[in-house]
């Protein structure tokens, strides 16, 4: 028995998801074989799936979107670095209620990486997802030791407002040993940076702005895109329009300009994490995660965890807060059957507020129809 699952947003880590699942599992048979293997997808809760896989955590001080230090968090294990934009730049790191999404800056996670080349890594897996920003990366990138400079050679002011007043962009001083180094964008959307998909106008509300906002942040990136062509070419303009680059607020494009390559967050971490032979030891594979929706078909952890373990041959079932797939999508995901909290708790508050316990009755429950 693997159990791959995500986070529960709000109410269980990935580490707790698999915790409580195993509980259930064994008070319907208290000697199964549980293999605990916690997912992400590249977003917030990528590191605690690293850790939790046996990465080493190392903590540093760095920016968070607003400018005031955080400590942040990444994962080593032998020459490879699992590094979270989340971690520096989500928002999670705003205060309660506080939204910034003209002046957030992703410079922390610009910091977060140059951590991980000082920890001398070889590959590094660069999970985006859950920011507090759009700024199209140029924050990251500051830190990395990029320029973004007004008329009057000043640099611009942070976020993806401050880009509305960029005139000229200088690329020359980033830190070199990305030259040496593989940088992996691992991110469930393939947004282009900007217009009607782009980074702004999809997930930009998210983030707090306002019509006006979208439309003013929409602009200064494509202004942001202009200007970096003119520093380094036609491939300014085709990154923006590349699968990624409006991912968590335009890092992806970021990311891109310093030699990324782009690839779905989930099959990232399967392959980071070692799914493949722990998948190879199960008979039955229990994924999951807060909401299993429409948009879990598109990237999210439970597709991959399914679509890899079809191939393999094993069954899967999943676990989740809300169910709002119907049958018909679910075998075609490859999950044979969901089991959502609210069949347990009907009470959406409470499956929240006490999602653990609810969670370890579903799982004996899963317990009792496959293994008795």
């Amino acid at each position: 028995m693997l159990v791959a699952a995500d986070k529960f947003k709000g109410s269980l880590t990935a580490v707790q998801v698999a915790e409580r699942v195993t509980a259930g599992l064994r008070r319907a048979v208290p000697d199964v074989e549980v293999e605990s293997l916690p997912v992400a997808d590249g977003g917030d809760g990528t590191v605690d799936a690293a850790v939790a896989a046996g990465f080493e955590r190392r903590e540093v001080r760095v920016a968070g979107p607003l400018g005031h230090e955080v400590t942040a968090a990444f994962a080593v294990r032998g020459d490879t670095a699992v590094v979270e934009m989340a971690e520096a730049s989500g928002l999670q790191r705003l205060p309660k209620g506080v939204f910034a999404p003209l002046t957030a800056s992703t410079y922390g996670s610009g910091e977060l990486l140059r951590a991980a080349l000082d920890a001398g890594v070889r590959r590094i897996v660069f999970g985006v997802g859950g920011s507090a920003t759009t700024d199209g990366g140029a924050g990251m990138l500051s830190a990395l030791g990029a320029r973004f400079l007004d008329e009057d050679g000043e640099p611009v002011a942070p976020g993806g407002g401050g880009l509305e007043d960029l005139a000229r962009a200088d690329l020359s001083g980033l830190d070199p040993r990305f030259a040496d180094v593989e940088l992996v964008l691992a991110s469930d959307v393939d947004n282009p940076l900007t217009g009607p998909k782009g980074a702004p106008a999809v997930y930009g509300p998210q983030k707090g702005a306002s019509p006006d906002d979208v439309e003013a942040l929409d602009a200064a990136l494509a202004h942001y895109t202009k200007v970096l062509e003119t520093a380094v070419g036609s491939k300014a303009a085709e990154y923006a329009l590349a699968p990624g680059a409006g991912a968590a607020g335009g890092i992806g494009y970021g990311a891109l300009l310093l030699g990324a390559r782009f690839r779905a967050g989930i099959e990232v971490m399967l392959d980071v994490l070692g799914f493949g032979p722990a998948l190879e030891r199960a008979e039955l594979v229990i994924t999951g995660e807060g909401s299993l929706d429409e948009q879990t078909l598109h990237g999210k952890a439970p597709a991959g965890v399914a679509a890899a373990a079809r191939a393999a041959g094993k069954e899967v079932v999943a676990v989740c807060g809300r169910l709002a797939l119907p049958p018909a999508a679910l075998g075609q995901a490859g999950i044979r059957r969901a089991y959502p909290l609210t069949d347990v708790e009907p009470d959406l508050a409470t499956c929240i507020s006490d999602a653990g316990p609810i969670l370890e009755r579903v799982a004996e429950h899963i317990g009792r129809d496959f293994l008795t």
